[in-house]
């Protein structure tokens, strides 16, 4: 018969140190436990304090350190250069264990396993480049939030979020957008980054001030030749760049602002800035960066999948749904 052998348990360590205690042998331990003397005895050796007092807790520490063999990306070098690399494109750890669990039809690892071996790498090297992996950059777990904004009140036919359509909110319906530009360090420079909320596809231009007459004409040239069922509305923040937000009316889009000192009701496009931070940080200088690598930055992230599109790149989504609406738009009526 084949003999099978059961790791003692943290509750027989408790009432081993409670028999001992009580002045118990070995053999009437071994024995009020059912288990063999020479467990018992190699037990209270291997994980008795320098002090040779057997203490429940130590003991169970000592021989978890004991089986711990290092994380499964210490183990297995193929996954973590794969892990790596996916962390270096931009992709978050939740993003990579997602799509290898998708690629491969199981779990391959998960993003707590890769947020551990990355925070370990901190802790053990002291080499804080490694928070650079990370999608927030943070050497230290956690969220750091700041208060912002700006009046309201210098924005003409501004109407609240409340009175924006509910299906928005559900975010099933295409054609739905948000706004917010990227300020940078050096004075004038801008980025104006527009969040289809469906599809969560990025669409960003650069900007020669944060001016809002500029802002408005670039929200017209990118939104304009979109079909009317793809630009149906615009969440804004109370910036004062978006004060012309009226000139899209005449393109049949609705506008709306969230409210005061509440920029996360717009939480797609934080989001999404918060991610493009870190190829494009404030201190960046942005004449440093040319046009094509800039394309290459905005395409890098609508390429990389999303756990709320199960995974999908948001291109991914938008051409599909983009070629479906097409298809549905140019194909011939039913004869009668």
């Amino acid at each position: 018969m084949e003999q099978k052998y059961a790791h003692i348990t943290i509750e027989e360590r408790c009432e081993i140190a409670r028999l001992q205690a009580a002045g118990l042998s070995m053999r009437q331990i071994s024995t009020a436990l059912d288990r063999a003397p020479s467990t018992i005895a190699r037990e209270m050796k291997r994980n008795s304090n320098h002090n040779g007092q057997y203490q429940p807790s130590y003991a169970e520490q000592q021989s978890r350190a004991r089986r711990w063999t290092g994380s499964k990306l210490d183990r297995n070098s193929d996954l973590r250069e794969t892990v790596l690399f996916r962390l270096a494109q931009g992709w978050s750890p939740e993003q990579v264990a997602g799509r290898l669990a998708k690629d491969s039809g199981t779990c391959v690892i998960s993003h707590e396993t890769i947020y551990r071996f990355i925070h370990a790498q901190i802790a053990r090297t002291k080499d804080y480049a490694w928070r650079h992996y990370l999608p927030r950059g943070k050497s230290k777990r956690g969220w750091r939030g700041r208060k912002g904004g700006s009046p309201a009140s210098f924005i003409a036919h501004r109407r609240s979020l409340r009175e924006r359509p509910e299906e928005v909110n559900s975010r099933q319906t295409p054609g739905h957008w948000e706004a917010d530009l990227m300020l940078f360090r050096t004075y004038g420079q801008a980025v104006l980054a527009l969040h289809e909320r469906h599809s969560r596809l990025l669409i960003a231009t650069r900007q020669p001030s944060k001016a809002a007459q500029p802002v408005a004409k670039a929200m017209r040239e990118i939104l304009a030749p979109l079909p009317p069922a793809w630009r149906q509305t615009v969440t804004f923040d109370n910036g004062t760049e978006f004060a012309h937000h009226y000139d899209l009316h005449d393109l049949d889009i609705q506008t709306f602002f969230c409210d005061t000192y509440k920029p996360w009701q717009k939480g797609g496009i934080e989001n999404a800035i918060g991610r493009m931070r870190r190829t494009l940080p404030r201190k960046i200088d942005l004449t440093t960066i040319s046009e094509d690598r800039f394309v290459e930055l905005i395409r890098a992230y609508n390429n990389t999948p999303r756990k709320c599109l199960d995974y999908q790149t948001p291109a991914e989504l938008f051409w599909s749904k983009m070629l479906h609406f097409k298809c549905e738009s140019t194909f011939p009526p039913a004869r009668e």
